[in-house]
């Protein structure tokens, strides 16, 4: 196989599951995010861990996702972040997939497709609190909720929002004012005889640094799996939090190229000396973005090697002119821990100037998950 893979460390997901829940405490039970692939991880592989160490829910944003994993074996509730699309109301319902609903229009056809297939349906409301994305706008709410209460084979478990920007502590009278605006919606819904058994508002930074916002379920995404450094304050105090995903290659090519001599796309990169560069089988569309090009290392016999020249499609040049060890299939940390040496994906994010879960949801299907540790 291409000597590209992604290593999943699978062990340190319910390391970090055991370690969040010992943070946020027990007072609330625990959603695990695994849209997106499960950001990039693989979502099967990680669902089936966080189902044995206990997890209550799983998250995911389309009806697609949540039928993997049923298809999977997964049993536990799965709530579908972003609704559904009109046609799939069926087959949510016989998967068991809980629909989070914002529109009126959504909810007229789970309840239909529930008549039909006489049963009730759970469902969960979105209120926009500020996100300003998906959710039922306060002002409309009343009037929302009284049509909902017309529907009688949907079951409104579940009330959720979600913040914008509770990892900024600059903002936090903003995510205070969406936590009274939340308070408001569910102040509302419970006069007009609406009863809830869960209240969902906290995502992972406002798991940790807002206390208050830890109502009777939080969801937890890209603390699970590691990520946290660029998305945190440096500052907090946080619980050991391991990256679940490591990224590997090894050199396909070597060859000496003398002082004056430009590399790659564009000619972007000069040689000043003479040099040994590497070839790495790894490009952007493995998601190994090119805006990386002439600023990011990788870790090659333990040491750090820069990246030079433009990265293309399927290949990256590396200077290993200071690794005299180095050789066709050398292997090629490009993120992970090698001896005393790193590369997280934080910081691979922030020369590409996005965040860590825009880079491991990038990791592209041609890239092998291979599982490292599993949990039994």
């Amino acid at each position: 196989m291409r000597p590209t893979w992604a290593g999943i460390h699978l062990d340190h997901l319910a390391q970090n599951f055991k370690h969040l829940k010992q943070r946020i405490g027990s007072n609330c039970e625990y959603l695990a995010v695994v849209k997106a692939n499960a950001y990039g991880h693989g979502a099967v592989p990680c669902a089936q861990v966080l189902e044995r160490s206990g997890i209550d829910w799983f998250g995911v944003a389309i009806p697609e996702e949540a039928i993997e994993l049923r298809q999977a074996g997964i049993r536990k509730p799965i709530l579908c972040l972003g609704g559904f699309w009109e046609g799939q109301e069926s087959e949510i319902i016989r998967s068991n997939i809980t629909p989070a609903i914002f529109l009126l229009e959504s909810a007229v056809l789970v309840d239909r497709a529930a008549r039909n297939l006489n049963t009730v349906v759970p469902i969960h409301l979105k209120v926009d609190t500020g996100m300003g994305r998906v959710g039922i706008r306060l002002e409309n709410l009343s009037e929302f909720a009284d049509r909902i209460r017309e529907l009688k084979n949907l079951r409104v478990e579940g009330l959720m929002s979600h913040f914008a920007s509770a990892d900024d502590p600059s903002e936090d009278d903003y995510t205070n004012e969406q936590l009274n605006r939340f308070d408001q919606a569910y102040a509302l819904l419970s006069a007009k005889g609406f009863q809830f058994t869960y209240r969902d508002l906290a995502n992972s930074p406002a798991a940790i640094r807002h206390p208050a916002s830890r109502q009777s379920m939080v969801r937890i995404g890209g603390l699970l799996y590691g990520l946290y450094r660029d998305i945190l304050p440096k500052d907090l105090q946080l619980p050991e939090l391991r990256p679940v995903l490591s990224l590997q290659s090894k050199i396909a090519f070597i060859k000496d190229v003398p002082p004056n001599e430009t590399l790659g796309y564009g000619r972007s990169f000069r040689t000043k000396r003479p040099s040994r560069i590497a070839t790495v089988p790894i490009g952007y569309h493995d998601g190994y973005p090119r805006a990386l090009s002439n600023q990011s290392t990788m870790i090659v016999n333990g040491a750090f090697a820069n990246v030079v020249g433009r990265v293309s499609m399927d290949w990256t040049l590396i200077d290993v002119t200071d690794i005299p060890s180095a050789s066709v299939d050398s292997n090629v940390t490009i993120i992970g821990i090698e001896n005393d040496l790193s590369v997280t994906a934080e910081e691979l994010a922030s020369y590409s100037q996005t965040i860590s879960y825009e880079l491991t949801c990038g990791i592209s299907p041609r890239v092998h998950r291979k599982i490292i540790a599993d949990v039994t």
